[in-house]
């Protein structure tokens, strides 16, 4: 169920978990334990899958957002929470009302798993366990150059944060995320550690190396637990399975 999990400890009042394929209930190409693709799996499947999460990790508040691969970043502070349904983690099909377009959460708020869903982009949890402020971001290549990273940062120091630690989860590797030529000089303009080639010598672009530079650059301590989607069969990747491929979670929580 879990590629990496890391939870509240006696030092630690935050835990972490990346998701893989193993443990739900859909079915076919989206793998079993499918998060997100609420428009091609069945509701049902996907309701089950976040309640076996939940149970294992010890929580059962979630908060999703409509990725967009865009810079913004929601706080998730009572206001927000005290609009939050039950099943509002499932988007418009369980409660009529859509996500909100972003593709960053902070919060300080206890007891709530802020989730990313993601099949090759790069997902990173942000924590200062100390100060009690987490932060989840999706960092594709758009997403990326567009500087989500930079602005979850800065939105967790609005809320306090001093040392942040950035955990980056499973990701596709510069070695296999093939792109043209044009579009891996466009991105290493504003991002050279990005410039990358794959494993049988064409362009690619290594989201990894760019976002830990990024990071390294703002004073984050980075933490890496991100093996390639794409090679790895247990993992989800969109780039390996297609338009129908299912989404791995990235959750951080503060324990109550």
């Amino acid at each position: 169920m879990f590629s990496f999990l890391r939870p509240p400890d006696s030092g630690s009042r935050a835990g972490l978990a990346f998701t893989d394929r193993a443990g739900g209930v859909s079915q076919g190409s989206l793998g079993p334990l499918n998060l997100g693709r609420t428009d091609v799996d069945d509701l049902r499947h996907v309701r089950e899958n976040f309640v076996r999460v939940g149970a294992s990790l010890g929580v059962d508040r979630f908060i999703t957002l409509a990725q967009v691969h865009g810079p913004d970043v929601v706080v998730v502070d009572a206001e927000l929470l005290a609009t939050w349904g039950p099943e509002q983690h499932l988007g418009s099909g369980a409660t009529g009302t859509p996500l909100q377009a972003a593709d960053a959460l902070v919060t300080t708020q206890p007891g709530v798993a802020l989730c990313i869903r993601v099949a090759d982009c790069l997902p990173v949890l942000f924590v200062d366990s100390a100060r009690g402020v987490i932060g989840a971001a999706h960092a594709g290549r758009v997403g990326l150059a567009a500087g989500v990273l930079p602005r979850t940062v800065d939105a967790m120091r609005e809320l306090g944060a001093g040392e942040i630690q950035a955990w980056f989860g499973p990701h596709i590797c510069g070695a296999c995320y093939e792109v043209p030529a044009d579009m891996r000089e466009d991105v290493a303009r504003g991002l050279p550690e990005a410039y990358a080639e794959t494993s049988w010598g064409t362009p690619s672009l290594n989201l990894g190396a760019a976002a830990e530079a990024q990071l390294r650059a703002l004073g984050c301590v980075v933490r890496r637990e991100d093996p390639c989607t794409r090679t790895t069969p247990a993992l989800h990747s969109h780039r390996r399975d297609g338009a129908d491929a299912g989404r791995l979670g990235a959750l951080v929580w503060l324990a109550d």
